[in-house]
């Protein structure tokens, strides 16, 4: 068995198991229950599904120039996805859309009572 098999059969491993945790995170989209655990489900689990189906894809094209653009996609998307899920999180808050009584420590509550600024000033 020559290497580029094994780099065949790795990638499909990777590919599969990145696929079925997209799966999972979409299922979790659908039955979970509030904002919160909606976003968890929406970034966690799918990014790191998105990053073994990118490094799958790497092992079967193996050029420098999809290597090189499946690594800018990989960047991105570990970058905008915790931005995008903290912005929808603080608009539920703020909006009143999450069950507060779950919550264990409400530090954006805290931070909002200090005069409405999202961070209390030095002076209080």
């Amino acid at each position: 068995m020559n290497w580029i098999r094994v780099a065949d059969v790795a990638g499909l491993v990777f590919m599969f198991a990145g696929a079925l945790l997209c799966l999972l995170a979409g299922i979790g989209l659908l039955r979970l229950p509030d904002v919160l655990t909606r976003l968890h489900a929406a970034t966690k689990p799918q990014s790191f599904g998105l990053l073994l189906v990118l490094i799958g894809t790497g092992l079967w094209l193996r050029s420098f120039v999809d290597l090189s653009t499946l690594l800018l996609v990989g960047v991105f998307q570990l970058l905008t996805s915790p931005v995008a899920a903290h912005m929808v999180g603080r608009a539920a808050y703020r909006t009143g859309r999450l069950d507060r009584d779950n919550l264990v420590q409400d530090e954006l509550g805290e931070a909002l009572s200090h005069g409405g600024q999202d961070r209390p000033t030095e002076e209080s």
